[in-house]
């Protein structure tokens, strides 16, 4: 029996869809897979589960086998993809409260709504100890509730994320009713994500859709890469309309269909359009323009105002897990990205 694993994320449907404190485990068995029992599957392959755990954990629908509910003595064959969500804390850190405020865009019982800033880390992890959005909610629920504790934390969680330097909101789910729910919706992509990003050059067409697999890079791991042959990393979608342009820079509208951790900035410098000041995909130098002084001060000093790669999560939508009552949330562009958009574009006047 040969088996092939995917890299065991925490969460990320950029997902970034499981959450921050519900681990995420993804597996693909082989062409070769002989039939095999999914929980005697699981037990031999996560760290520390005994069998007990993922019966109960299968009865409770935290296993999807092909998107499905499956039972305990469901027997895999052939190729299947096999997505667990535990209710396991992450072992690296605790989560500390810490009083750091928040933006928050809405909230009742079951769902925190947060209009992230630039520069904020959302989960604690290697570098990122504390100061993260996460460390800010647990501190955030524990004033609506004395009766939280360190130990009773991991009942709330994420069921996506977006990166550091990425502004915009993001979903935190309060009970594991709706931690369910909401994972289930970004693991079926059904949620919808609009985001807005300020790209290098003039784009070709008003509008169209990336189609390449995002995976990590096989050289540099803490990068992305797109696959369009799709023989490495995950499959993944996304449409794209231009909103204005400005000769050497585009500002765009980004519908994800799949949500791939780096998903948009990926994609676009696949497509020769990587989002204005990304250090990690090249966008942090002069990609298109002229070799004028001017031109060149000109964008240094947008790279000033903006600091980080220009990209903001403006709507988020989801169907509610107690009320099944379908949810759109806006949030306006940030200053940073205010002031550059405005800064290109009278430039662009003047010219």
């Amino acid at each position: 029996m040969t088996v092939n694993e995917t890299e065991q994320d925490n969460f990320i449907e950029e997902t970034e869809g499981n959450d921050v404190l519900y681990q995420k485990f993804v597996y693909t068995t082989d062409k070769g897979q002989e039939p095999y029992r999914i929980d005697k599957y699981l037990m031999n392959r996560i760290e520390g589960a005994t069998r007990n755990k993922i019966q109960q954990a299968i009865h409770n629908k935290m296993v999807l086998v092909d998107g499905k509910e499956v039972k305990p003595n469901y027997k895999l064959k052939g190729v299947q993809e096999i997505v667990v969500f535990t209710d396991m804390a992450p072992e690296e850190n605790a989560i500390v409260p810490e009083n750091i405020p928040l933006n928050i865009a809405y909230e009742d019982a079951s769902v925190l709504i947060v209009n992230k800033e630039p520069g904020m880390v959302v989960h604690p992890g290697s570098g990122n100890p504390n100061g993260t959005l996460i460390n800010a909610a647990a501190y955030h629920l524990q004033q609506e509730n004395a009766a939280i504790t360190e130990e009773t934390l991991p009942r709330f969680g994420m069921v996506h994320r977006i990166d550091k330097n990425t502004s915009g909101l993001l979903v935190l789910a309060k009970t594991e009713k709706a931690m369910r729910s909401l994972a289930k919706q970004f693991f079926d992509h059904t949620v919808s994500r609009k985001y807005i990003a300020l790209v290098w050059g003039d784009m070709e067409a008003d509008e169209g859709t990336i189609v390449a697999h995002v995976g990590r890079h096989q050289r540099f791991r803490k990068l992305f890469e797109a696959y369009p042959e799709g023989d490495h990393g995950k499959d993944a979608i996304t449409h794209y309309k231009v909103l204005e342009r400005f000769g050497y820079v585009t500002l765009v509208q980004c519908v994800l269909e799949t949500g791939r951790t780096h998903q948009i900035r990926v994609h676009m410098k696949y497509i020769g359009h990587p989002l204005f000041n990304d250090d990690f995909y090249g966008g942090d130098k002069i990609v298109k323009g002229t070799v004028y002084t001017r031109y060149k001060q000109f964008v240094e000093n947008c790279f000033a105002l903006c600091p980080r790669q220009a990209l903001h999560a403006k709507t988020l939508g989801f169907v509610h897990p107690e009320t099944n009552e379908k949810l759109l949330f806006d949030s306006p562009l940030p200053a940073d990205m205010e002031q550059v958009i405005e800064k290109w574009r009278k430039y662009t006047q003047r010219g």
